[in-house]
C-alpha cells in the first residue's frame, strides 16, 4: 500500500514536471522593420539571451508578416516602428513589446493601435529620459545656461516636461515649434543665437539624412554645440550623443522576455525608457569649439549605467 502510493505520488511528480517543462517553454517571434544592421542587432542580442533558457526565438520581418507568422507566438517583439505598426493591423495578435521606437510615436499612436481590444502591449523607447540628458549637460558642460531645442508641432506635448527636466539642473529653455511647411535654417538660428547648446531629439522633421549636416555646419559657426541621440550624430558633428545601442535595447528587451515568459499569463512592464546607454564624444568637435570634457567612461560611470 505505501509502494502503491509512492509510486503515485512520483508519477504525479513526473507528470506536473513534465508540465512545468512545457510550460517554461515558449515562441517568442522577433519583427523586424526591415533587415539593417541594428534591427538585426537586436534580434541577435535577443536570441542569444534566450537561447539557453528553452524558447524558440524566430525572425520575420515586417513586410511578410502575416496572421500564420504568429502561429504559436506567445509574445512578439517588434523593432521599429513599421514592425509595430505590421502587428498592429493583425487582428489576432500576441502580447507586444515595442523596442526601438520614439515616445513620442508610442504615446500618440502606437500604444493604441496595439492594444485596441484590451491586448497587452508595452514599449522601450529608443529615446533618452530627459533627467538623464539634462544630468548630462550639467556633468559635461558646467558653463552651459541655456539649452535650444527645435520641434515638429506634434512634439510639443514634450516641452513642459523638458523645460523641467532642464530646470532641476538650473538650466534654462528655448523651443521652437516648425510644421513641415517650415523653412529650418532661420528658426535654427534664431534659437542658436539665444543658446549656449543645442539638443537634438528623435524627431525625423527636424534631424535626417538631409538637414543633419546644415545643422550641424550652421551650429558649429555659433559656436554652439549640439547634444545628439546616436554615436552616428556624434561622427557627424555632434559634440557629445547619450544613447542607448541596439545591443542594449536587445538586452533589455531580452531580460524583459525572459521575465514575463515565466508567469503563466503575460504582464508586460509599463512603458519606459533604456535602462542601458553611453555617452559618445567627438574629439574634434571638442578641440575646435575649445571644449575639455570628462572622458566618457568617467559621464557614464557618474550617470549611473553604461555599457
Amino acid at each position: 500500500m505505501k509502494w502503491r502510493r509512492l509510486s503515485g505520488l512520483l508519477l504525479l511528480f513526473v507528470c506536473l514536471m513534465g508540465m512545468a517543462g512545457l510550460s517554461a517553454a515558449a515562441r517568442v517571434t522577433v519583427v523586424l522593420s526591415d533587415d539593417t544592421a541594428p534591427y538585426q542587432e537586436v534580434y541577435q542580442v535577443v536570441r542569444a539571451y534566450l537561447d539557453d533558457s528553452g524558447h524558440e526565438v524566430d525572425r520575420v520581418y515586417a513586410e511578410r508578416l502575416t496572421q500564420d507568422s504568429l502561429q504559436d507566438t506567445r509574445l512578439a517583439v517588434a523593432v521599429g516602428v513599421r514592425s509595430a505598426e505590421s502587428l498592429s493591423a493583425l487582428a489576432n495578435r500576441p502580447p507586444v513589446l515595442a523596442v526601438l521606437v520614439p515616445r513620442a510615436w508610442y504615446l500618440k499612436t502606437g500604444r493604441a493601435r496595439l492594444t485596441e481590444g484590451r491586448r497587452s502591449a508595452s514599449a522601450i523607447y529608443i529615446d533618452q529620459p530627459f533627467d538623464r540628458q539634462a544630468q548630462l549637460i550639467r556633468l559635461a558642460l558646467p558653463d552651459v545656461r541655456r539649452v535650444g531645442v527645435l520641434l515638429s508641432d506634434d512634439q510639443e506635448g514634450i516641452v513642459s516636461e523638458l523645460g523641467e527636466s532642464l530646470r532641476l539642473q538650473q538650466l534654462g529653455l528655448m523651443h521652437v515649434l516648425l510644421d513641415e511647411n517650415d523653412r529650418l535654417i532661420t528658426p535654427l538660428e534664431t534659437v542658436l543665437s539665444e543658446v549656449d547648446l543645442l539638443l537634438a531629439v528623435p524627431d525625423p522633421l527636424i534631424f535626417n539624412r538631409n538637414t543633419a549636416q546644415s545643422l550641424f555646419l550652421t551650429s558649429y559657426r555659433y559656436r554652439d554645440p549640439v547634444l545628439g541621440y546616436s554615436r552616428s550624430l556624434t561622427r557627424a558633428g555632434a559634440l557629445l550623443s547619450l544613447h542607448s545601442s541596439p545591443a542594449q535595447i536587445g538586452r533589455q528587451a531580452a531580460e524583459w522576455v525572459r521575465s514575463v515568459l515565466r508567469s503563466p499569463s503575460i504582464r508586460l512592464p509599463s512603458p519606459t525608457y533604456p535602462a542601458y546607454f553611453s555617452v559618445s564624444i567627438n574629439e574634434q568637435v571638442a578641440r575646435s569649439l575649445g571644449f575639455s570634457l570628462p572622458s566618457e567612461n568617467e559621464l557614464e560611470k557618474r550617470l549611473g549605467g553604461g555599457r
